[in-house]
């Protein structure tokens, strides 16, 4: 995304500081360093650092990527043609391993011919064939898929491993007979002799040193209460199951016990958060029942159950931490107004601060609506590029209490703005300011309440755990009214027709907008940029209209000169880049058309459609696939999700089954720990009573621990 388009990003809160995932082994072989794990020299150590491997317990808690289920043994006269088996038989003639030739030349091929009394075959390795090393007599178990070569059974490049007796066949296998564990490794480790198969080695021979040491974390009786295996049965099937039911049981197991110590730091944070001093402001009985009564509809079920959630919470002695999310358009403005309104009625002043101009402007001017019939006054709007006199004028009435709220972008926290009275805080878009960005908010005050709203669905578990120190507040009802918008999914010679059907719109008295991803043009990108088609599109199929183009380049009075005039009518396509994607409201744009639209996240899209269909007016989005072929098959799938749907909280959860709770929030944005092991779908169900469990646990040890941020 070009500069100009958002803010820089950064985590909400610091990270939660949680151990190393699955920091599963009590004493000694857990706090050893990697180098002093037997069998890693200097070198692998280095390797295995990169991969952020530090200790033995960071180690054992890389679990296989996949398995691979080699424990079909048949005899050789029995194996079936193009399919993996493992055979076990003894070398009866090989071939003399090649020397090694130089970097970039062929080795030639090494065979060994292998006969188990009921037929024979050849193996055969093209790649590094000087490492195989084969007598005849010996006893091999071997892995591979058999093919007919020149009319005799061949296996390429088979796993193997030798035995002392085609008696012990099952004993002791790590490569061939048996599920074998996949590891993911990277080049470098591969040079250090730590490919599959001497990963492999090294994981066995870690877990035979430390499963003694293995101890859960979680309190005493907790792996009863809930049903778990032992945690070093857990780490030894993880590894190296019986079958792949025991490694999905194992992961499962490993699984809560990495949840289970996230919640338990969550815990401890709510825990001291609560037990800060704070100030109790009381619900509102005058301000908050007079604004509800003027308003010109109803307040839904949900915004009520709310605002009474949030007034009962502000109400107690403690700082409030409590997040607000619920789709587009669900009315969460007129809750933190409400949240605001029982500030000003206890004397408190309030700041609600948004990541752009365009949303800042956008609160302002509903906030004086919305307040001015209740008799509210004092609102204003502070932000950078104001007049000296004006901002003088500004900090003067924030620093004196005659400003009640105070409605603002990053200018909001500088240095020169001090409040008479902070009581809350309300921060919009959370997941676009960083963790200095709202330190510096929170201390404007002394222990004041804080309010964080997002317009982006957040699925309950990564809510329960990216958000567990918080209270969560969800509006899961859209008002009455709100239209219905039609998604298609249209590939670029369809553009005619779009254009047509956005003159047609036009002609009913609808406005449209035109998003593109980029601003200008660029040699490293085939993007089509706002600029150009703004351009092409005010010159040719839409040259009969009145076009603006609006992007983050653009001053702050140009932007909100745009935006004015749209929302007046006096322009009829507005062609601009994210820069409209939250705190855009008019109503009487009915069509959205957004080029490239693969480029974009699913929630991004979402709030991109959720500029339309705030009218009485049928609505429309179209979104214009320039993927080619099957280059983008998860965009594709993004794409369909958003046309079957319009329910964000779906639409979140796919997302967050497409790509992950890392890139869905941001891993370092979001402050989000990485999990090894859970996954945040698939373990749902593990959640609640791991939460249960940090709960106990922080209940036996008390509420000691370091202080949050």
């Amino acid at each position: 995304m070009p500069a100009g388009e958002k803010p820089p990003a950064g985590p909400l809160e610091a990270p939660v500081e949680v151990a190393p995932a699955l920091p599963l082994l009590d004493g000694e072989p857990a706090r050893l360093a990697i180098e002093e794990v037997p069998g890693i020299g200097r070198l692998r150590a280095r390797a295995l650092r990169k991969l952020g491997l530090a200790t033995a317990a960071d180690l054992l808690a890389r679990l296989p990527r996949r398995f691979i289920d080699r424990s079909r043994i048949v005899p050789i006269a029995e194996a079936p043609i193009g399919e993996e088996v493992t055979l076990v038989g003894t070398v009866r003639t090989a071939s003399r391993p090649p020397p090694p030739v130089r970097r970039g030349r062929r080795s030639p091929p090494h065979s060994v011919e292998v006969e188990d009394g009921s037929g024979r075959l050849r193996c055969v390795w093209f790649q590094g064939a000087r490492y195989h090393t084969f007598e005849a007599g010996d006893v091999i178990a071997l892995s591979g898929r058999v093919e007919i070569y020149r009319g005799r059974r061949q296996v390429s490049h088979p796993e193997y491993e030798h035995l002392s007796d085609a008696e012990t066949v099952r004993a002791g296998l790590l490569h061939t007979g048996t599920v074998v564990p996949l590891y993911g490794s990277s080049a470098e480790m591969k040079e250090r002799g730590l490919g599959s198969r001497g990963f492999r080695r090294l994981m066995r021979d870690a877990l035979t040193r430390s499963l003694s040491s293995v101890g859960t974390q979680l309190p005493g009786g907790g792996e009863a209460r809930q049903g778990l295996m032992g945690l070093g049965q857990a780490l030894q099937d993880a590894h190296f199951p019986a079958d792949l039911g025991a490694a999905e049981r194992a992961r499962r197991r490993l699984a809560f016990e990495e949840l289970f110590l996230l919640q338990r730091e969550l815990e401890r944070r709510r825990r001291q958060l609560a037990g800060r001093p704070g100030r109790a402001i009381p619900a509102s009985r005058e301000l908050v029942p007079r604004l509800l009564a003027s308003i010109p509809f109803e307040p839904t079920a949900a915004q009520l159950r709310v605002i009474d959630e949030i007034g009962a919470d502000m109400a107690r002695p403690r700082p409030m931490r409590r997040l607000l999310h619920g789709d587009v358009g669900s009315g969460k403005t007129l809750v933190a107004l409400c949240a605001a309104l029982a500030a000003v009625e206890s004397g408190c002043q309030t700041a609600l601060m948004a990541p752009t101009e365009i949303l800042a402007e956008q609160h302002f001017h509903t906030l004086r609506r919305l307040a001015s019939p209740a008799g509210v006054e004092g609102i204003v709007l502070l932000k950078g590029g104001q007049r000296a006199v004006v901002r003088r004028e500004l900090l003067t009435g924030i620093a004196s209490g005659a400003v009640r709220i105070a409605v603002g972008t990053h200018a909001l926290i500088e240095e020169g703005v001090c409040f008479a009275r902070l009581g809350l805080a309300v921060v919009d878009e959370q997941h676009r300011f960083g963790v200095a960005q709202r330190t510096r908010l929170s201390a404007k005050g002394e222990g004041i309440d804080l309010l964080i709203m997002t317009a982006t669905p957040i699925p309950r578990s990564l809510a329960m755990t990216l958000y567990g120190d918080l209270a969560v507040s969800v509006i899961d009802e859209m008002p009455p009214g709100r239209q219905a918008v039609r998604t298609v999914r249209r590939d670029p010679s369809h553009r005619e027709r779009i254009h047509a059907f956005l003159v047609d719109q036009v002609a009913e008295g609808r406005q449209a907008y035109v998003v593109y991803p980029v601003i200008e043009e660029s040699e490293r990108s085939d993007l089509n940029s706002a600029r150009a088609g703004f351009e092409e599109l005010a010159r040719g199929p839409l040259k009969e209209l009145r076009l603006e183009l609006l992007h983050g380049r653009l001053s702050a009075d140009d932007k909100t000169g745009i935006m004015s005039r749209f929302a007046e009518g006096e322009i009829d396509v507005l062609v601009a880049t994210t820069v409209i994607e939250v705190g855009v409201d008019v109503p009487n744009a009915a069509v959205m058309v957004v080029e490239h639209a693969e480029r974009f996240g699913l929630a991004q899209l979402h709030q991109l459609r959720g500029r339309v269909g705030r009218g009485a007016s049928a609505a429309y989005c179209i979104l214009v696939d320039h993927a080619s072929g099957e280059d983008d098959a998860g965009a594709r799938a993004r794409l369909h999700s958003l046309c079957e749907t319009m329910d964000g909280f779906e639409l979140a959860r796919k997302d967050l089954e497409l790509r992950g709770p890392g890139e869905v929030m941001g891993t370092r944005q979001a402050g989000m720990p990485e999990l090894r092991v859970a996954h945040l779908l698939r373990d749902e169900d593990l959640l609640e009573p791991a939460r249960a469990e940090a709960r106990i646990a922080i209940d036996e040890e008390g509420e000691g621990g370091e202080e949050c941020p």
